[in-house]
């Protein structure tokens, strides 16, 4: 028998300073068996940090040529290509070729990352935009994760500030270099 997805609904407050995006949202992510929390939550963060018209989720693991997120303009076209986790090089290489701007946003640990990353050939490499997403507060958000969660997030010189309840954390994301 198959494992089907797990839903999870996230109501976010956004006040992203550093971009002037501020929203209200609901979101409707769906968190696939082989899917850890951890890469959901960072998942969850990418998406919000990189909050603009025109962005999706990928239908995961279903799709595995896509973009864990993507912001298409009208015509369909990838316009920035968001990947999570530790992508090979091969995958930023053809994430490239394909967008005008790639970002990726790792919730591993970010030396192996930038190590597996260096002398590997990737187009374009100097316009990648990698950044490290606080381990202690994914962790944080993934103690607290449950299937319907509200609370807000700010930003503010890349660091987040999110409300949960009673409860504030905070962490950092740091822009790496390879």
């Amino acid at each position: 028998m198959a494992l089907t997805a797990t839903i999870y609904n996230f109501d976010v407050e956004l006040a992203d300073s550093d971009r002037h995006v501020y929203e209200s949202l609901a979101l409707r992510v769906a968190r696939h068996p082989s899917e850890s929390e951890e890469y959901l939550v960072a998942r969850l963060l990418a998406y919000l940090l990189e909050y603009s018209e025109g962005i999706e989720f990928s239908r995961g693991v279903s799709s595995p040529d896509e973009p864990a997120i993507a912001v298409r303009d009208l015509t369909g076209a990838i316009h920035t290509w968001i990947d999570v986790g530790a992508p090979d090089a091969a995958r930023l290489h053809k994430a490239s070729k394909t967008a005008a701007r790639v970002a990726v946003y790792t919730h591993k640990d970010p030396a192996q990352f930038v190590k597996q990353l260096a002398g590997a050939r990737i187009h374009r490499a100097e316009t990648l935009e990698l950044y490290a997403l606080d381990r202690t507060l994914v962790s944080q958000l993934v103690s607290r994760l449950e299937r319907r969660v509200a609370f807000s997030v700010s930003v503010n010189d890349r660091d987040l500030y999110v409300s949960i309840g009673s409860e504030n954390l905070s962490g950092t994301v740091t822009r790496l270099t390879f």
